[in-house]
């Protein structure tokens, strides 16, 4: 039998081993050129320098927070193709966003990837009707090319069973459609990694203090490294601005006079226990324009959303108690009372969506990428959504061809010659990976089973590196939380192969014990203990 010891190591390119130190990593960004500097690690700013890499381009990555630290980090955790938007007749839209939302399932992240059931329950006296309802998710499936199921009309009965924690009052019957859902803290430190396997260079926690110029064009950054205070530069032929809710910050820096070109929405979740079995989401219509979701996700239950004008500093973004309440009094419309007990509450998160500057609702406003060019020659990106986010790398890719004198010059690969479907580390069938830790392991060292399958759906087949660790020393496989799935192995794998610099980088985006309410003070400290040893 093969045993984990004797599967193959991660491969010879430099970044596909242990992490550069922060000061190799920093002489590596101060004393090269590069071809584009990415300002901002969010999906957007990390899908653009895993592209750019993939293109040939010398390319260097900062954000003055963790990786995916913010708007990120704190979406509904969706890959879906936008049922509302049938309703505007974004037909196109939602065609297109199905056909990346399968391409990611499939072919991308399949061990990341999850598909979901939703539910649209119908009552009487809602917004939305059963037969409009019916012909809707039909037609939403029909533009995945029924790949997923029809969509189609159940009997409250037949929902209930599925979800016993649905309210049946008043209730005429439930719409059934398809999509898919992610852990996006995961799927984005994995898109990083891809990008450093591809040749980027990257480094988060460092914050951009002012820009250069070179003849009135932007031509790098200087920069701060928050972790030990250290200053320095990145010189670069192109810079990208794709700092999400400050956007228009960094444009200020480029220009004083730069009029403003994005509003905020704040979007707030909580999560909660889970009381019954949830083997479907809900998508619950709130009014014309707006759903509240409920999702089993991480074996927790996420509610939201809230969609609200938001103008204050995006630092200080949170979910308010009032928006806690809005979120549980829009969840009582089809969940029980006993399901939404605030008891069962572990977390509530907020995050900024960027959208287009305008008037109107920001509910009501397009969920579009809007890509610029300033005075000083920095290119902003902002908007789109998680689901397009490989679309939207390529779209910046373009417009990186078409600026005046293509500053790039021949140096960038044809976008058509691009890899559509490149695979994220990692991929394989969790199912495989979850057997194969359970069967395949050392005398003497154990993963339980609820551990490999957590492991099998975050890591894919990196898991066995983790097993690895465990091998070498069996501390590692005991759980950091008796409550949750995670072991000790992670905390070390996160800081040594993905980034992690900050307790809360380790468990709330590189592990799930944060959003588990497993974030003891006990865990806490022993995690920062660990941080510390870092060589």
């Amino acid at each position: 039998m093969t045993t984990l010891q004797s599967v193959p190591a991660l491969g010879t390119h430099p970044a596909a081993g242990r992490n550069a130190s922060r000061s190799e990593t920093r002489d590596l960004l101060s004393h090269a050129t590069y071809d584009l500097l990415v300002i901002g690690g969010g999906i957007l700013g990390t899908s653009v320098a895993w592209h750019a890499a993939q293109a040939g381009l010398r390319v260097a990555m900062v954000d003055a927070g963790d990786f995916a630290g913010a708007t990120s980090s704190a979406s509904s955790k969706l890959v879906h193709g936008g049922l509302r938007y049938l309703q505007t007749g974004a037909v196109k839209l939602v065609a297109e966003n199905h056909h990346e939302r399968r391409v990611l399932a499939k072919d991308v992240a399949p061990h990341l990837v999850n598909p979901l059931t939703f539910y649209l329950p119908v009552y009487k006296g809602g917004p939305v009707g059963a037969a409009k309802l019916g012909a809707g998710v039909f037609a939403y499936s029909a533009l995945s090319a029924f790949g997923d199921g029809v969509g189609k009309v159940i009997s409250p009965a037949k929902a209930q069973a599925a979800n016993p924690g649905l309210r049946t009052d008043n209730l005429k019957a439930v719409a059934v459609y398809y999509d898919h859902q992610m852990n996006d803290s995961r799927v984005a430190v994995m898109t990083v990694r891809a990008a450093v396997e591809s040749g980027a260079v990257v480094l988060n926690h460092a914050e951009v203090t002012g820009l250069r110029f070179t003849r009135g064009r932007v031509s790098g950054a200087e920069l701060k490294d928050r972790v030990d205070g250290t200053e320095f530069g990145v010189n670069a032929r192109v810079v990208l601005n794709a700092t999400g809710p400050w956007v228009d910050h960094l444009r200020k820096l480029e220009d004083s006079g730069a009029d403003p070109s994005i509003r905020l929405s704040k979007g707030a979740h909580i999560v909660m226990k889970r009381k019954s079995p949830w083997k479907a989401a809900m998508a619950t219509p709130i009014d014309k324009y707006r759903i509240t979701f409920a999702l089993p996700w991480e074996d927790q239950l996420l509610l939201g959303t809230t969609d609200e004008m938001y103008e204050g500093d995006p630092a200080d973004v949170r979910a308010t108690e009032s928006d806690i309440q809005q979120i549980l009094d829009e969840a009582a419309f089809s969940i029980r009372d006993a399901d939404l007990d605030r008891s069962l509450m572990t977390y509530a998160f907020a995050g900024l969506r960027v959208l287009p500057g305008g008037p109107g609702d920001v509910a009501q406003a397009k969920r579009e990428t809007v890509v610029t060019e300033g005075r000083g020659g920095m290119l902003s990106v902002a908007g789109g959504k998680w689901t397009t986010y490989r679309h939207i790398g390529r779209t910046v890719m373009r417009k990186l061809a078409e600026l005046p004198g293509h500053p790039l010059g021949e140096d960038m690969q044809p976008i058509g010659d691009l890899v559509r479907r490149v695979p994220l580390p990692g991929v394989a069938n969790p199912n495989a990976v979850a057997h194969r830790l359970l069967v395949d392991r050392d005398p003497g060292t154990r993963i339980d089973p609820l551990t490999a399958r957590h492991l099998a759906t975050h890591y894919g087949a990196l898991s066995f590196d983790i097993a690895r660790l465990v091998n070498e020393d069996p501390a590692l496989g005991e759980r950091v939380h008796p409550d949750g799935p995670e072991i000790w192995a992670q905390v070390v794998y996160a800081r040594d192969h993905e980034w992690a610099e900050t307790v809360d980088d380790v468990l709330r985006r590189r592990t799930t014990l944060t959003v588990r309410g497993l974030d003891t003070d006990e865990v806490r400290d022993r995690v920062g203990k660990l941080l510390a040893e870092r060589d």
